[in-house]
């Protein structure tokens, strides 16, 4: 049974919450009382994963975070929807190719960096004045344990992490005085869709560094971004939610 973590009546953004941990977000959140804008570029995946979970409580919109306008307009859809928005996680984001960084293609390199971290970026830019306006806001973003350790042959996806860990704690200080939180998570690898972009060397590598000696559940990483959104989480931000199972050492 998990513990009861209450965001009724809250208005939430979950981007790439179609599938995997954005997906387990946005239940753990419905449970909880709220509302949910998933914000995907699969229109399909969004739509099936809608219907699944009830439209009642579930509103896909087709985003794809690495066009400013795109999220702008998504953002606009939500506040004629429901009227305001109290949560945002960031959750979208792609792995990469596993390869040496003198081997590593531009193309994607950038892609990796548009997703991981120009999303995130439009995303807080298109909400942040929202959420002062109406001086309440719990902001999550899922940054990852390569972000603070580095991992190898990771190295785009590496470097965006930590571009999103360090975007948390500007943003957390900019943030403080209007009652919004912005925190992140870094988890340890999770079974989802990003393990088809992986090696199954890299794969070995990761579960290898990881003391607990399993994967993180992506029901464990929605129970830590629940609490992060939600009000009880009134005094912490800029900080760094560890899920690494025991890897991390700061």
């Amino acid at each position: 049974m998990s513990n009861a973590i209450d965001l009724k009546d809250r208005i939430a953004i979950v981007t790439g919450g179609a599938q995997g941990i954005g997906r387990a977000v946005v239940e753990r959140f419905i449970a909880s009382g709220a509302r949910v804008a998933i914000f995907d570029r699969d229109t399909e995946l969004a739509v099936k994963t809608a219907d699944e979970l009830g439209r009642a409580r579930v509103m896909p919109v087709t985003v794809d975070v690495t066009s400013r306008e795109n999220v702008e307009q998504g953002v606009a859809e939500v506040i004629a929807a429901f009227g305001k928005i109290d949560i945002l996680v960031n959750n979208a984001g792609i792995a990469g190719p596993n390869l040496k960084l003198w081997d590593y293609p531009e193309d994607a390199w950038h892609q990796v960096m548009a997703i991981n971290v120009d999303g995130p970026f439009f995303c807080c830019r298109a909400v942040a004045p929202h959420m002062i306006a109406k001086g309440y806001g719990r902001i999550v973003n899922v940054a990852s344990i390569a972000g603070k350790e580095g991992n190898p042959n990771a190295s785009a996806y590496s470097a965006s992490k930590a571009a999103v860990i360090a975007l948390t704690k500007s943003l957390g200080k900019e943030l403080a005085e209007y009652d919004i939180a912005v925190n992140c998570v870094t988890p340890a690898a999770a079974k989802t869709a990003i393990f088809d972009q992986l090696s199954q060397q890299h794969i070995d590598y990761m579960l290898s560094k990881i003391p607990r000696g399993r994967f993180l559940a992506v029901e464990e990483a929605a129970a830590t971004i629940a609490f992060a959104a939600s009000a009880d989480c009134s005094f912490t931000t800029g900080a760094v939610f560890d899920l690494s199972g025991g890897r991390a050492t700061y």
